[in-house]
């Protein structure tokens, strides 16, 4: 009896499928992108007391960006399964750069200055290999590797969204079982954490690959999003300090707030020209970094 006064409610096909096929995973892969870039630079900053690195530092974007600008330029982008290899191009790229720094860092016991440097040569070293294939690269190549630089989440759905976000469930467990030995290598440096039991290099390697392994599963898909891993956690650290148990989970939720804010910008700021997200978070990224390393010493505030 009831039906006959409730208003049927028709869903229009187009509609729907604009939600559920376009905008949603769009969204959630904004979410899930901004978490791993946020908690892999809270984790990177703790194991090697810097507050001026990022997951990128260490060369993964740059590494990425070469993956991915090989595929194209061998034409593999033009094929039916082409989006596939460059995508699995430039995961191979950036994880490996990743290995690389490990053991480079292994040969010095795992320091962080040797961590750092090391990630700062082979962000040039890779940086020049994906010059040299632009040189040689013709204007549809080019036109390619350069967008694809740009970092966007047009090209979300939810296949690429299930593979995220296994990696980041299975990354971030881990991450989160560390936050007592990051809290004492941040606090008391490698020393301090030795006398306490810690395995320091351990800590460090394992926080090393994993925050790697997550932001190539990332960027693989996104492209280049930098400076979330930056900048999030530095936020998330003047509003809840620095016990990585909290600190963890608060850069996750300011990455992730990030990503869609500036992917909302790009979509409506000159809509319906869209500026890629890569290119707005930079805009935010680049005047905090300066203020980073203007305002603060060599320690931790």
């Amino acid at each position: 009896m009831l039906s006959r006064y409730i208003p049927s409610i028709e869903s229009d096909p187009f509609v729907e499928s604009v939600v559920w096929h376009l905008r949603l995973p769009r969204i959630l892969m904004g979410i899930v992108a901004g978490a791993g870039l946020g908690v892999s630079g809270a984790v990177m900053q703790g194991v090697t007391r810097n507050p001026l690195v990022s997951p990128f530092t260490v060369g993964i974007s740059s590494a990425a960006a070469f993956g991915a600008s090989m595929a194209i330029m061998f034409g593999v982008g033009y094929t039916a399964a082409g989006t596939y290899v460059i995508i699995l191009s430039a995961f191979i790229s950036a994880i490996g750069c990743g290995f690389l720094v490990f053991f480079i860092s292994r040969l010095k016991r795992s320091s962080p200055e040797t961590m750092v440097l090391a990630g700062i040569a082979l962000t040039y070293f890779f940086g020049s290999l994906t010059a040299i294939l632009q040189f040689f690269a013709n204007e549809q190549q080019l036109n390619a590797m350069v967008n694809w630089t740009f970092g966007t989440l047009s090209g979300a759905d939810w296949h690429r969204l299930t593979i995220v976000a296994a990696a980041y469930l299975l990354v971030m467990p881990v991450l989160v079982r560390f936050s007592w030995d990051l809290n004492i290598m941040f606090t008391g440096g490698d020393e301090a954490a030795k006398s306490l039991g810690i395995n320091v290099a351990r800590v460090r390697n394992v926080s090393l690959l994993l925050s790697s392994f997550i932001t190539a599963a990332i960027v693989c898909f996104t492209g280049i999003i930098g400076f979330v891993g930056l900048v999030a956690p530095h936020v998330a650290r003047m509003v809840l300090g620095s016990d990585h148990r909290f600190l963890l989970l608060a850069s996750c939720i300011v990455g992730a707030i990030l990503v869609i804010g500036a992917d909302l910008v790009g979509r409506t700021i000159l809509a319906p020209i869209i500026i890629p997200i890569g290119i707005v978070i930079s805009f935010v990224g680049v005047p905090m970094f300066l203020y980073l390393m203007m305002t603060r010493d060599t320690g931790w505030e």
